[in-house]
């Protein structure tokens, strides 16, 4: 391994992550981090790859080598699940994923020998919840966020079944991708190396469409059909984990199942529950104070401490407690419900207000990028963004954006763009 006084390659490597609206607070941890994953060359060679996806042509002039050097260093990086690629009109893009969700699950998704996976783990074990800044980074800052949560649907009563969108059913995702893989569940492959890992099943984690088509092209995930993506839902369920997925309306490419002692999403749910880091449900627990016996089922089971026992109040009965919902902590998920079958006294009411979805990965990354400060990478990405479709889709997003929101978006791109697109098509 080289020496991490020197890291010159990985601190370019760590800038260029950091381009991406979801980037990694550089630290001597993540230097280690990226160490294990890349050698020094392709660190440095993948540190001048653009932020949009790019095809062979592209990279090879970037890198100034021959095509057909390129296409093999491009594809041994696709072979160790550090870029994703995917087939477009016969001709293969490929893009470097964020490091979440991307290359960092990527890396644990399997058994591997070509990693020191035991030190991986250790190493992102302490990045993600003893430094606090990425996932601080990740998952607060911003109003829009990676990940949803998606209701239980057998928690759902006829009435509330109505008014559940497509797009906010777990089994709608399955049925819908053109392509399913499932792997190993990273959180809990992680905690397996540091002996913490809890019982929930492991090979669970599930990938779609084109992320699917890439894992499963190299190894990282087997193929599923419909059928068994659904019952591996079902046995999700069963064992009281939340599908946590990717915060889109169309083209979802993951859904996590998770549990609230491995999972990175549930924990930071809890570290950080008011700066809401994860999009919930449309719905809310209620409890029925009249049949609760507080038994305290539900507080056992709610993976982010939604559910607390508190006194009933009740002079008859002065050590009867009820369950109570902390409504700033709630996904919404619908866990409780589940193990509420005794009395029954749970139920799912609507949330005042549904939370918005960006339509796909593009909205989101440009409005994240809003957010965060950093829309000029996606515009000025060594001229990626040229080709006038590309330019028409972001700007597009950013129309449609709310006022205060487009205002950032003019604010960050300022006169250069305008001159720069006056040029271009002057």
């Amino acid at each position: 391994m080289a020496h991490i006084g020197s890291p010159s390659a990985y601190q370019r490597l760590t800038e260029r992550l950091n381009r991406f609206p979801q980037g990694a607070p550089p630290s001597e941890l993540l230097t280690r981090i990226l160490m294990v994953l890349f050698d020094r060359r392709e660190a440095e060679l993948v540190s001048r790859l653009p932020v949009r996806p790019f095809t062979v042509k592209r990279a090879a002039g970037i890198w100034r080598m021959s095509e057909r050097e390129t296409r093999t260093i491009l594809d041994q990086l696709a072979e160790k699940a550090l870029l994703v690629d995917v087939e477009v009109n016969q001709v293969m893009h490929y893009v470097l994923a964020p490091p979440m969700a991307g290359f960092f699950e990527f890396s644990m998704m399997r058994i591997r020998h070509d990693i020191d996976q035991k030190l991986l783990a250790e190493l992102l074990y302490q990045y993600l919840n003893q430094e606090e800044d990425f996932v601080r980074a990740l998952f607060t800052e911003g109003q829009t966020q990676l990940g949803r949560a998606f209701v239980h649907e057998p928690a759902l009563s006829e009435e509330n079944a109505l008014y559940v969108l497509d797009y906010e059913r777990a089994s709608e995702v399955v049925k819908g991708a053109t392509c399913r893989g499932i792997s190993m569940c990273y959180c809990r492959h992680k905690m397996m190396h540091l002996n913490r890992a809890c019982a929930a099943p492991m090979d669970i984690c599930m990938t779609f469409n084109t992320a699917a088509e890439s894992l499963i092209r190299h190894g990282h995930a087997r193929a599923v059909d419909v059928s068994e993506g659904l019952d591996l839902l079902a046995k999700a369920r069963e064992n009281n984990l939340v599908q946590f997925g990717e915060n889109v309306r169309q083209g979802v490419n993951f859904i996590c199942n998770c549990c609230g002692c491995c999972c990175e999403a549930m924990i930071t749910a809890r570290r950080f529950a008011l700066m809401h880091p994860i999009h919930t449900t449309a719905f809310m627990p209620r409890v029925d104070e009249t049949t609760c016996n507080g038994c305290g089922k539900c507080v056992a089971v709610c993976p982010v401490e939604a559910m607390t026992l508190v006194s009933a109040n009740d002079p008859k009965h002065p050590k009867r407690n009820l369950a109570r919902v902390d409504e700033n902590r709630c996904l919404g998920c619908g866990v409780c419900l589940q193990a509420c079958t005794k009395t029954g006294s749970l139920s799912l009411d609507h949330r005042p207000r549904r939370m918005l979805t960006p339509l796909n990965t593009a909205h989101r990354a440009v409005v994240m990028a809003v957010e965060r400060g950093k829309l000029q990478h996606l515009l000025f990405d060594n001229h990626v963004l040229w080709h006038h479709r590309a330019l028409a889709a972001v700007l597009g997003v950013i129309l449609r954006l709310p006022p205060v929101a487009r205002a950032m978006a003019t604010d960050q791109v300022k006169s250069r763009y305008l001159e720069a697109l006056a040029l271009r098509f002057s």
